[in-house]
């Protein structure tokens, strides 16, 4: 899939990598596919995994399929094992949403509460949340960060399936960014989400680490834990361009079973088909901002069901992704980014050529600023304690490639100042060795501007929620008829591949209902 691009900033969201080295294609001998078995061939098709030298990475026996990884020599042999029904590969999936290039959260948010745009133009607000403890809805996504001002007191519960943190943490920020549109509370500070009463129950199926990209086997039982968690209603603000035919299994298991899914249309502004979304059992949701324009980024294709709010809208990111950094160097302002992870802090020093910071030289930056290469194998983190741990106040790591460097420290390793530059700036700077430098990491409000059909997810996702529990009776294929069918028509008349059916609208679908009947 082709994502949108973004400005440099502290969160960067997929942040190059944790290691500092350029990114290398790998040679690889081994294959990482998805196969399904036939009923009752789960153990035999397993031992014969291992046989092969396989191993077993993702269980998703629900659907007679599991996720291996094996020798790709061996990729022919496996084909040809007997209750082996077929093999796939297991395609990359990315979060689908970004900060805003080039804005910056109002500073209304930082003094008071908010609302949205997206609220009022989805009829959020002219339909009460009291009985959404009777739905729960499941986002799968980076995790949350549930210690946020704006989600103290929701029903939270979840699940992590990366080797990241928590489920309750987000590295990423993107997953707390869903959350917020969901759920932020009514509670006179930041933002508000479609349901901002703390009465809808959240469960939180983590997939995705700084990265911003994870596996379609990883997504799929992701999709099977919101089923087995009693989900009603499933958000996924990712994809890839590549179709999965067991991932689509998962999603028509799901939906068999009474649930909704809905899932990001996909930022690559054109008519190519993005999945999960484009699958017929979910529901593909295209983004539009704030005047009910078509993004330009949205993609628009026949699978496109419904549209919502996705151009810089305000939620809620972690403290530390909001951060912002500033260099000046002998009098010379350099344009820099905050590493993730970064604290908040200033240091004034003279500026220090620390090479690769791949060794703590006791005493040898005391007082200093630190000027770092990325690469030759080192991390950001280790660069940065390494400075730290020669007596340095603060880093300034540069690129070892074109483009700005936006990077995580993984955690909170240092407490010095981080931040990134080009490369082209970094050779300036070793000529100005010696200068006095001051580089700085403010902390921002911990809100956020973001595009994408990520954000315009959570406004549909939520609201399908909120309707459903007015009217529990209706089913989830019903549901989504009344959604589409109360939807505000825009573009073209009638559906088409820009909109879907239109503007997704809380209270005319709950009004329609009401007085024709679930589906009608």
């Amino acid at each position: 899939m082709s994502l949108r691009p973004i400005a440099s900033s502290a969160i960067a969201l997929a942040a190059a990598a944790l290691l500092a080295g350029p990114v290398h294609a790998q040679q690889s001998s081994s294959s990482r596919v998805m196969l399904a078995y036939k009923a009752g061939q789960g153990n035999a098709v397993r031992a014969a995994v291992a046989r092969l030298g396989g191993k077993v990475v993702v269980d998703l026996s629900e659907v007679n399929a599991i996720a291996v990884t094996l020798p790709a020599s061996r990729l022919a042999q496996l084909r040809a094992t007997k209750g082996v029904e077929l093999v796939e590969d297991d395609p990359v999936q990315r979060i689908a949403g970004y900060r805003s290039a080039g804005r910056s959260v109002s500073p209304l948010v930082v003094s008071t509460q908010v609302t949205p745009y997206g609220i009022p133009m989805v009829q959020a607000d002219q339909v009460d949340d009291s009985s959404a403890g009777n739905r729960k809805l499941c986002i799968i996504d980076s995790g949350i960060d549930a210690t946020h001002e704006d989600h103290a007191g929701n029903l939270l519960a979840g699940e992590n399936l990366t080797a990241s943190g928590t489920w309750d943490s987000d590295e990423n920020s993107h997953g707390t960014h869903v959350a917020g549109t969901v759920a932020a509370v009514d509670n006179s500070v930041g933002v508000i989400g479609v349901m901002p009463h703390k009465m809808i129950n959240l469960h939180i199926v983590k997939v995705f680490d700084a990265t911003g990209s994870t596996s379609a086997s990883t997504v799929a039982k992701a999709m099977l834990r919101c089923n087995k968690a009693g989900s009603h209603v499933i958000s996924m603000s990712l994809g890839s361009s590549t179709p999965s035919t067991i991932q689509e299994k998962v999603a028509n298991f799901i939906t068999g079973r009474g649930k909704l899914i809905l899932a990001a249309a996909g930022n690559g502004g054109s008519s190519a088909l993005h999945y999960p979304a484009s699958f017929p059992a979910v529901m593909s949701v295209g983004a539009i901002d704030s005047g009910m324009n078509h993004a330009s980024f949205s993609q628009f294709n026949a699978e496109v069901d419904i549209a919502a709010p996705g151009v810089a809208v305000t939620s809620t990111v972690p403290m530390w992704s909001s951060t912002s950094g500033s260099l000046d160097v002998g009098g010379t302002p350099y344009m820099v980014t905050a590493a993730q992870y970064a604290p908040a802090s200033s240091a004034t020093g003279a500026l220090a050529d620390f090479g690769f910071g791949d060794t703590a030289v006791p005493g040898s930056m005391t007082g200093k600023v630190c000027l770092i290469q990325r690469g030759n194998d080192v991390s950001f983190a280790d660069k940065s304690i390494n400075c730290q741990a020669s007596g340095g106040i603060g880093a300034v790591i540069y690129n070892n490639t074109t483009g700005d460097l936006n990077m995580t420290l993984g955690g909170p390793v240092v407490s010095i100042p981080v931040v990134g530059a080009t490369q082209t700036d970094g050779t300036a700077m070793l000529g100005q060795l010696g200068e006095s430098t001051t580089v700085t990491v403010n902390q921002l409000p911990p809100y956020a501007d973001f595009d994408g059909t990520s954000m315009a997810t959570p406004h549909a996702s939520a609201v399908a929620a909120l309707v459903w529990s007015k009217h529990l009776a209706c089913t989830a294929a019903q549901l989504r008829a009344s959604l589409e069918k109360s939807a505000m028509d825009l573009g073209t008349a009638g559906r088409d591949d820009f909109f879907g059916h239109g503007l997704i609208q809380a209270k005319a679908a709950s009004d329609r209902i009401t007085a024709m009947g679930c589906g009608n």
